[in-house]
C-alpha cells in the first residue's frame, strides 16, 4: 500500500503539470480555450491549493480529501457533459455563452463585436491528443482522480 503523502505528492504534482499542458496548448500552441474548458482546469487549481495546505497546516486532511472528492466529481460531470456536447449528445449551455451576449447592443455595436471576438463554441475541438478531445482525456482523469481521493477518504486514519 502506497503513503498517504507520496498518493498527495503524485496528485498534486499531475494538477501542477496538467495545468502546465493546458496552458501550454492555451498560449504557446494558440489553441482558445472555449468556457468548458476554463471551468474544467478549477478541479486541478483547487487540488493544488488544498493538498498544499495538507503539506503545511497537516489539519483538516479529512475533510481536504473530501473536498477533493467533490471537485474531481465536479471535473468529471462538467468533462463529461463537454463531451457529450462536442458529440452532439447534448446541445450548447448558457455556460458556453458567458460573456457573449449583451441585450443592449445596437446592429452596428453587434457587429463589431462580433468582428473583434473570436468566440470558441464548446462544441469545436480544437486540439486532440491521440485523438482524443482534452474533454473527453479529462473525463477519465477525473474519475480516476476521484476514484483516488476516495480511497484515501476511506482509509484516513488507517495508513498515516
Amino acid at each position: 500500500m502506497f503513503n498517504k503523502k507520496i498518493i498527495l505528492n503524485c496528485v498534486l504534482g499531475f494538477s501542477i503539470i496538467s495545468l502546465i499542458i493546458a496552458y501550454f496548448i492555451q498560449y504557446i500552441l494558440g489553441h482558445k480555450p472555449c468556457n468548458l474548458c476554463l471551468i474544467e482546469r478549477i478541479p486541478y487549481i483547487a487540488a493544488i491549493i488544498l493538498i498544499s495546505l495538507v503539506f503545511m497546516v497537516n489539519k483538516f486532511e479529512r475533510f481536504i480529501l473530501g473536498a477533493l472528492i467533490i471537485f474531481f466529481i465536479f471535473g468529471a460531470v462538467v468533462s463529461f457533459y463537454h463531451v457529450g456536447i462536442e458529440q452532439g449528445f447534448f446541445s450548447e449551455s448558457l455556460v458556453c455563452d458567458l460573456g457573449t451576449s449583451n441585450s443592449n447592443l445596437s446592429k452596428e455595436n453587434l457587429l463589431k463585436e462580433l468582428e473583434n471576438r473570436s468566440i470558441v463554441s464548446c462544441k469545436d475541438v480544437t486540439f486532440r491528443f491521440l485523438g482524443l478531445s482534452l474533454a473527453t482525456i479529462n473525463t477519465v482523469m477525473s474519475i480516476i482522480l476521484s476514484g483516488i481521493m476516495y480511497s484515501l477518504y476511506r482509509g484516513y486514519g488507517k495508513n498515516k
